[in-house]
């Protein structure tokens, strides 16, 4: 069953990046969590901790595509590595601020500059993408991917809060910080699978954002982040009115487990029909997943209900990186997987704050109600944008014969 998995990493190198990219994404789930917990311990407030990470998640949506955009025309590792040394010294001065009691302003400026974190998630698929490209082996690989994400949402933190209440306030930041710096330097000293950079008249045209389906995906992506910044904060208060706060991370826990098990069931099977058709079922069936949310009663039905909520996400990213590589020119790659990315940070900011708000106005059970208006809204802008949908002229899938070649090919490597 597994067959598919350990094709993809017949070739030789996509194991040591895979891994090295699974330890440099963990900051994606370490370091905001580890703020909060951090700022709650050291001061009590949690306007500040919630400003900061809100200032990080912005930052980030702001500076991340751009680092991706000079990663697509000079390389990763020209890019990455002076990327990843400003994240960490921007965080490492972020903990001294916080260690010697420094103003506010200098804990923003220091959350701002640490948005220059690569995408790293972007870096190992578009090591995916060259080494597979065309092939139906780059579904598992995508799917593959997508299950790491959900392991790193799933570990990461109780990790980084483990840490920050076990140890010493600035350890969870302290380690997504370390992370950061193992997972890129591993990375980039990995030459072989790097991708070529384009030549510069390849890059001509302005942002990859001009292309009508990737502003599609990117839309429906921001919905979608609201989704789960709308989930997390509404079940942390829906199990601290329930004299459980401390059973919130385990049923999170949950809502990522049912996505790791879809993806994982996902990438062992060839998808039927086009992508754009699937990527439109999948957000409708995270949209439709958030009904029952609305009427749970209890954290045991809250954990059912979540998991199988869960089980839409995996495939629904699956298929949206499956689009990008599709959509976008192969010279703009890095950029166009990152902007889906960057609209899914701005969602999470945005849904954590409309959820957060509705909780303290309504209560814990009408906060759901926030993911579920998400829910609706990602499902329109898809169901709107379905036309637009269509592959970049260089990216026209293959035609009978060069599918049986891929094919063949595949089935030599299993």
């Amino acid at each position: 069953m597994l067959a598919p998995y350990r094709a993809i990493f017949a070739v030789p190198g996509t194991r040591g990046f895979s891994t090295a990219g699974l330890i440099g994404r963990m900051p994606l789930s370490m370091l905001g969590i580890g703020i909060v917990t951090m700022i709650s311990q050291v001061t009590g407030r949690y306007e500040l901790a919630g400003g900061l990470t809100a200032t990080l998640a912005l930052a980030a949506a702001a500076i991340g595509p751009q680092v991706s955009r000079l990663v697509d025309r000079h390389g990763q590792r020209r890019v990455l590595r002076p990327a990843a040394v400003l994240t960490v010294s921007a965080v490492a001065a972020l903990l001294v601020c916080v260690r010697l009691g420094a103003p506010d302003w200098t804990l923003f400026c220091c959350a701002v500059l640490a948005g220059a974190t690569p995408s790293m998630g972007s870096m190992v698929r578009a090591r995916w993408a060259v080494i597979y490209q065309g092939s139906p082996a780059l579904h598992a690989a995508y799917s593959y991917e997508s299950v790491m994400d959900e392991v790193c949402f799933i570990v990461g933190p109780i990790v980084s809060i483990g840490l920050s209440t076990a140890w010493f306030p600035e350890a969870g930041p302290l380690l997504a910080a370390v992370c950061l710096a193992v997972g890129v330097f591993w990375l980039t000293a990995q030459r072989a699978t790097e991708p070529v950079p384009h030549p510069p008249e390849h890059h001509t045209g302005g942002s990859v954002l001009r292309s009508a389906g990737l502003r599609v995906l990117v839309t429906t992506f921001t919905c979608t982040g609201a989704i789960f910044g709308g989930v997390d904060v509404v079940t942390v208060a829906f199990a601290q009115e329930h004299g459980h706060k401390a059973a919130a991370s385990m049923v999170l826990a949950v809502y990522a487990l049912g996505s790791c098990a879809a993806g994982m069931v996902f990438g062992l099977v060839r998808p039927r029909g086009r992508a754009p058709r699937r990527f439109v079922l999948g957000v409708c069936a995270m949209a439709v997943s958030m009904i029952p949310l609305q009427l749970v009663g209890n954290l045991p039905v809250l954990a059912v209900a979540l998991f199988v909520a869960g089980l839409s996400v995996a495939p629904t990213m699956v298929t949206t990186m499956a689009l990008v590589e599709q959509l976008v020119p192969r010279a703009k790659l890095t950029e166009g997987m990152t902007w889906t990315s960057t609209g899914l940070a701005v969602g999470v900011a945005l849904g954590s704050s409309a959820a957060g708000s509705v909780v303290d106005a309504a209560g814990a059970a009408a906060g759901y109600a926030v993911p579920g208006a998400a829910g609706a809204a990602a499902a329109v802008v898809a169901f709107l944008g379905y036309r637009r949908l269509r592959p970049a002229p260089e990216r026209e899938e293959p035609q009978a014969d060069e599918r049986d070649e891929h094919d063949r090919r595949d089935d030599y490597v299993a």
